[in-house]
């Protein structure tokens, strides 16, 4: 049974309305003016809401304002009763929040009617708002899932730690690291366009292909990639996965091999970020590892390049997405690339506390607003 609270000074009007609105089978709540009303409604949180304009004390605007103010009575359908019906009055009523009004007295069909409708729609406000959580609810429960997915630190001559943060919707976002053998490393770092379901499912089915290395040579689906050459892993990834068969969807990857024996990482990107080489020296000598390609997926047949660098004694290399340094400040500028650079130079000698200075310049530069995207983030450190 729905809720109907009336708020009304004058005892005639709520007593006659009461006994309409109880013939027709609402559940009536009578308050005598405006601060037992707001009282009451905070108490029962009522469906629908009929109050009268000129009420001492707390009048029918201020109701509507504090109502309407209120995130848990928000969706209170709220009808103001009035003899006033100039336009300027009514237009000041809607801007305080009434959703209709009823001239006073109201008359019988009238107010059926109205009120018939105004249930209407907070009936559906409330069926979206239910729908609305349940999404929510279970981009969550995605969004753990692919957490889950992600792989663990590992520790040694090569340490690896790492920091995924979801934006406010399910994203694309994943990384993963493994050895070929007991002398070869591979990592990735990828970013699927867009937001939602589609995008976490396509990152998804990337890493679950590379983790298990079931990828096929272009052009030869009896052979299998090679993963150790980063070109070629690209090349096929681009064949595989065209968007106009993944929903006009594409991505951005760095993957690399080093090699433990030779010291030497072998790289390739498509349209990703470089990533960040930085020597741990008194004066640090930074390198941008990237090679020419575009997105995985964007057109077929692209053969994709790859490059090879030493690496020093005590480096660090960072892979991360576009989300960690594409943050908006004020000013509409953008944070930028060189300041994360720059955070990753400034960044405390203790490994442990690394990753969390990082994220707190990333966190400071969008002054702790939500992100607008996933930011994920890959520290590899040699102890060469």
């Amino acid at each position: 049974m729905s809720q109907i609270l009336i708020i009304d000074d004058d005892p005639t009007i709520r007593l006659t309305l009461q006994k309409f609105l109880k013939s027709q089978g609402y559940h009536v709540i009578l308050a005598k003016d405006g601060e037992e009303g707001l009282a009451k409604a905070k108490e029962i949180h009522p469906s629908l809401i009929i109050c009268d304009w000129m009420m001492p004390i707390i009048d029918g605007l201020e109701v509507c304002r504090q109502v309407k103010s209120n995130p848990d009575l928000a969706n209170i359908y709220l009808i103001l009763l009035t003899a006033r019906d100039q336009e300027g009055d009514l237009v000041k009523g809607l801007e305080m929040g009434a959703d209709d009004f009823l001239s006073k007295p109201p008359r019988i069909n009238e107010l059926r009617a109205r009120v018939r409708a105004g249930l209407r729609l907070y009936q559906a406000t409330e069926e979206i708002q239910r729908q609305k959580q349940l999404i929510e609810q279970e981009l969550m429960q995605a969004s753990l899932y692919v957490r889950s997915l992600l792989p663990e630190p590992i520790e040694g001559d090569i340490a690896i730690q790492s920091s995924f943060l979801p934006s406010t919707q399910l994203g694309g976002d994943s990384f993963d690291y493994f050895w070929l053998d007991d002398e070869n490393l591979a990592l990735y770092l990828l970013d699927v366009s867009g937001h939602g379901v589609g995008s976490a499912l396509l990152s998804v089915s990337v890493l679950n292909i590379m983790r298990s290395r079931s990828l096929s040579r272009r052009g030869a689906s009896n052979e299998s990639t090679n993963f150790f050459s980063p070109s070629e892993v690209l090349n096929d990834l681009n064949s595989t996965f065209q968007m106009s068969v993944h929903n006009e969807m594409y991505f951005t990857i760095w993957y690399g091999v080093y090699n433990s024996r030779t010291h030497s990482l072998t790289y390739s990107s498509g349209g990703h970020p470089p990533a960040v080489l930085i020597s741990n020296e008194e004066i640090p000598k930074i390198k941008l590892l990237k090679t020419s390609g575009l997105p995985i997926g964007m057109m077929p047949d692209i053969t994709y390049n790859e490059q090879k660098c030493e690496i020093d004694t005590s480096s660090r290399l960072y892979l991360f997405s576009d989300g960690v340094y594409e943050i908006s400040q004020e000013d509409d500028s953008i944070w930028g690339l060189n300041s994360l650079i720059d955070a990753f130079i400034r960044t405390p000698s203790d490994r442990a506390s690394r990753i969390e200075h990082i994220l707190s310049c990333v966190k400071g530069a969008s002054n702790n607003r939500p992100f607008e995207d996933d930011l994920s983030l890959l520290e590899v450190e040699f102890h060469i």
